[in-house]
């Protein structure tokens, strides 16, 4: 009898080890994972928004710069998850992302230390998956924002978002062509490399995707948009976001990468990313929608 209850002692405690290690793999599968279901025509997001804040410069210092996104859906979600990429002069500065099970509100923010005037751009993709019964639906929509911070050592420390002064319009002129040119040079660069035409591709970078939140793309009704951007967004999160995926397999840091320029074929067939890590690799993902 002894024997029988030393057994099913044993085998309750192997089960509870098993249920532990499922649910740290399956906490672990899910942050690692934005999945692209069938739209959910009943949820909807209420509020979602970006937001950069410059925090007050004392003397030489590097200022701080407080990074915000939330979102709330209309109804609890099976899964919630946001993410949030931030890009200065063109380049990636770093990401953030929350998820949580069982919630409508997706709250995160990050406080990140830079130098020098910047043009500072943010998009954020706000994602729910939703189950009821064997049906699995998602919703997203996306939000971002945009700031100049002036640091220099012949002007007041200063940030806006629309210029207000001749000044202001001067230091925006002079960011927007930086950052323009950059990015110009580097999409040559990578077209050239990978020998792409980028006549034969409706082209735009990462942030600009945010302009097809409520509008379509070319020649598409506003349903199948929302479905090449939710599978776009799926591939940017496991094969960029999570660590830039070479084809040896091996993985690249994303921050210090140039922002991705988003290449969609006008048969919407294949879409191909565009980017050069900051080692200087230049490197092409490849998606079908």
């Amino acid at each position: 009898m002894k024997r029988w209850v030393i057994i099913a002692a044993l085998l309750a405690a192997i089960m509870a080890a098993a249920a532990s290690l499922f649910s740290w793999w399956e906490r672990h599968r899910t942050v690692e994972t934005i999945k692209f279901f069938p739209l959910d025509h009943e949820a909807a997001f209420i509020e979602a928004n970006t937001t950069l804040v410059p925090k007050a410069k004392k003397g030489r210092e590097r200022y701080a710069l407080r990074w915000s996104a939330a979102s709330t859906l209309n109804r609890s979600a099976y899964l919630r998850q946001d993410v949030s990429l931030l890009f200065a002069d063109g380049r990636l500065v770093d990401v953030l992302s929350k998820w949580e099970t069982d919630v409508d509100v997706i709250r995160m923010g990050k406080t990140v230390m830079a130098h020098d005037s910047r043009f500072f751009q943010a998009i954020t993709f706000h994602h729910g998956e939703l189950h009821k019964g064997e049906s699995i639906t998602s919703s997203q929509t996306m939000s971002s924002t945009y700031l100049y911070v002036i640091d220099s050592p012949y002007y007041p420390f200063t940030s806006f978002r629309r210029p207000k002064t001749d000044a202001e319009r001067e230091w925006q002129r002079v960011l927007n062509k930086a950052a323009n040119e950059f990015l110009r040079h580097k999409a040559d660069e990578l077209l050239a490399y990978f020998s792409l035409s980028k006549d034969d591709y409706y082209a735009l970078y990462l942030p600009e995707l945010v302009a097809y939140t409520e509008q379509p793309l070319p020649g598409l009704s506003t349903a199948k948009t929302q479905t090449i951007i939710g599978r776009l967004w799926e591939g940017l999160y496991k094969s960029y976001i999570l660590g830039i995926k070479k084809e040896d397999g091996s993985i690249l840091p994303p921050a210090g990468s140039t922002m991705p320029l988003i290449l969609i074929q006008k048969d919407y067939r294949r879409i191909f990313i565009l980017l050069e890590a900051k080692n200087g690799e230049k490197v092409m993902l490849i998606q079908v929608p």
